[in-house]
C-alpha cells in the first residue's frame, strides 16, 4: 500500500503543482511611505520625460520598472497611454497602495535629453543615490533644445536640398526647395507660437511648399532663363518628406507590435491627421494653382532617380537633417548618416534584385534597424534616435504627391480616380513597409544586443 501511495505522489507532482513550492507573497518588505513615494515619482518623472521626448512606451515601461527596483520598489505596477503615466506600488494587505497619475504632453523629439535620460536610469541602476538621481533629473529636465531655432530652420531646408540632390535635380530645383522649405518652417513655429494646432500648421506648411512649386512651373512656362528644364513636382516632393519626417512612424510600430494598444493608437491618430493635413494642403494647393492656370503636367511614371552616389549622398544629408531637427548630439548624427546610407544600400539591393518599392523599403528600413539597435547601446545613442533618422530618406514623398495630383486633376472617370488612388494605396504600403521593417529589425537586434553586451560585462568581470 505504501509503494502504491508513493508511486501515486510521483504521478501527481509530475503532473500538478505543488502549493508548498510557492513563496509566501504577504512577507513583503516594509518600506518607509516616504522613502516610496519619492522614487514612485521620480521613476514616474522619468518615465513622463522618456514618453515627450520620443521613447517607446515598451522603453519607458522598462526604465520605469528598472529605477523603481534599483532604489528598493518593487513590485510596481506601471501603465502607459498616450498621454498618461500611472505608477502604483503594492505594498502588503495592510497598507493602502502608493498610486500616482501624471499627465504626459504633447511628444517633441529631444534625442540629445533621451540619451542623458537613459544614462541617468543606467547610473541609477549603478548604485546612485536617490537624492542625488531626482537632483540629476531635474538638471536633465531643464536642459534647453540643442540647437536654436535658426539653424533647426536651415536644417530643414537642407532636408528639402538633399531631396532634389537624391532625384538628381538642378541646382536651381535645390535653391527653390531650400528657400520653400525654410518658408514653410517659419511659418509652421510662428503658428506654434500661437498655439494653432499641428493639424492646421501641417496644411499650412504643404500650402507654402505647393504655393512655391506652383510659381516656379509658371515662371518656367513663361521662359524665364534656368527654369526651362525644371521640375516643380520634385519641390513638393520634398515638401511632403519634410512634413513627415517628424512623425513618430517607428514608435507607432514599435508600440503596437509590443502590445500597447493604446499609446499606438494614439500615435497612429497622430500620425494621420499630420498625413491628412499634408494631404489637405497639397491638393487645395494644386487646386488654387489649376484655377489660376499653373496646374502641373502629370506623369505616368515615377521620376528617374539619380546617380547612385547622388542618392547616397542625398540620403545621408535627408539623414543628418533629421536627426539636427530631432536634437540629436554629434555622435547619434554620424551614426544616423551611416545608417541612412545603409538603408538607402538595402533598398538599392533589394529593388534591384526584383522586389517591389515596398518590400524594397521595408529591406532598407530594416537593414538599418537592425544594425541600429546592435551598435547604439554600444555607442551609448539611443536606437529608436538612429533608427528614425536612418528611414527617412525612403519615405515616399513623390509617390503621395502623384497620386495627389492624378486625383486633383482626373477628368472625373473611374479609370482617371482609380489611378489615383493606387499610386497612393501604393504609397501607403512603402509607410507601412518601412514601419513593419524598422520595427522587426528593432526586433531581431534586440537579442544580439543583449548577448553581445552579456559577453562584455563576462569579460569585464574575468578581468
Amino acid at each position: 500500500m505504501e509503494e502504491r501511495r508513493d508511486w501515486r505522489k510521483r504521478i501527481a507532482r509530475a503532473i500538478r503543482t505543488d502549493p508548498a513550492s510557492r513563496p509566501m507573497t504577504e512577507a513583503l518588505l516594509t518600506i518607509d511611505e516616504v522613502h516610496a513615494r519619492k522614487v514612485i515619482d521620480l521613476a514616474m518623472r522619468i518615465a513622463e520625460a522618456l514618453t515627450t521626448v520620443g521613447a517607446s512606451a515598451n522603453d519607458v515601461v522598462l526604465a520605469t520598472t528598472r529605477v523603481a527596483g534599483a532604489l528598493g520598489i518593487r513590485p510596481v505596477h506601471i501603465d502607459v497611454t498616450y498621454n498618461s503615466i500611472g505608477v502604483s506600488y503594492h505594498r502588503n494587505n495592510d497598507d493602502l497602495p502608493i498610486t500616482l497619475l501624471r499627465v504626459v504632453r504633447a511628444p517633441v523629439p529631444d534625442h540629445a535629453k533621451l540619451q542623458r535620460l537613459q544614462a541617468l536610469v543606467a547610473e541609477i541602476e549603478g548604485g546612485l543615490e536617490l537624492e542625488q538621481a531626482r537632483a540629476r533629473f531635474h538638471a536633465i529636465r531643464r536642459t534647453p533644445f540643442m540647437y536654436r531655432p535658426t539653424f533647426v530652420v536651415l536644417a530643414q531646408g537642407m532636408l528639402s536640398v538633399g531631396v532634389t540632390i537624391l532625384f538628381g535635380a538642378s541646382w536651381m530645383i535645390g535653391v527653390i526647395a531650400f528657400i520653400a522649405a525654410c518658408a514653410a518652417a517659419l511659418v509652421q513655429r510662428g503658428m506654434a507660437r500661437l498655439r494653432v494646432p499641428f493639424f492646421f500648421s501641417q496644411i499650412v506648411g504643404a500650402l507654402v511648399v505647393t504655393a512655391a512649386a506652383a510659381g516656379t512651373g509658371a515662371l518656367a512656362q513663361l521662359g524665364v532663363p534656368m527654369l526651362e528644364e525644371v521640375r516643380p513636382s520634385i519641390i513638393v516632393a520634398a515638401g511632403i518628406v519634410l512634413m513627415l519626417a517628424g512623425l513618430s512612424v517607428v514608435g507607432a510600430a514599435q508600440d503596437a507590435i509590443d502590445g500597447f494598444a493604446l499609446t499606438a493608437g494614439g500615435r497612429i491618430l497622430e500620425l494621420t491627421m499630420a498625413t491628412l493635413g499634408v494631404v489637405i494642403g497639397i491638393t487645395t494647393g494644386l487646386s488654387l494653382a489649376r484655377s489660376l492656370g499653373m496646374g502641373f503636367i502629370v506623369t505616368s511614371d515615377a521620376p528617374a532617380l539619380g546617380a547612385l552616389p547622388l542618392q547616397v549622398t542625398g540620403a545621408i544629408i535627408i539623414a543628418v537633417t533629421v536627426a539636427i531637427m530631432n536634437g540629436a548630439g554629434l555622435r547619434t548624427t554620424i551614426i544616423s548618416a551611416v545608417l541612412g546610407g545603409l538603408a538607402w544600400a538595402g533598398y538599392t539591393a533589394a529593388f534591384a534584385a526584383g522586389v517591389g518599392t515596398a518590400v524594397a523599403s521595408a529591406a532598407g528600413a530594416l537593414l538599418a534597424s537592425f544594425v541600429g539597435i546592435v551598435v547604439a547601446h554600444r555607442l551609448h545613442v539611443p536606437s529608436i534616435a538612429v533608427t528614425t533618422a536612418a528611414i527617412v530618406p525612403l519615405v515616399p514623398g513623390y509617390a503621395v504627391f502623384r497620386g495627389l495630383l492624378e486625383l486633383v486633376e482626373s477628368d472625373g472617370t473611374p479609370a482617371s480616380l482609380v489611378l489615383g488612388f493606387a499610386t497612393l494605396i501604393g504609397a501607403g504600403a512603402i509607410g507601412l513597409g518601412l514601419a513593419s521593417g524598422a520595427s522587426l529589425g528593432l526586433f531581431l537586434g534586440a537579442p544580439i544586443r543583449d548577448s553581445v553586451e552579456s559577453r562584455m560585462r563576462g569579460r569585464g568581470r574575468a578581468r
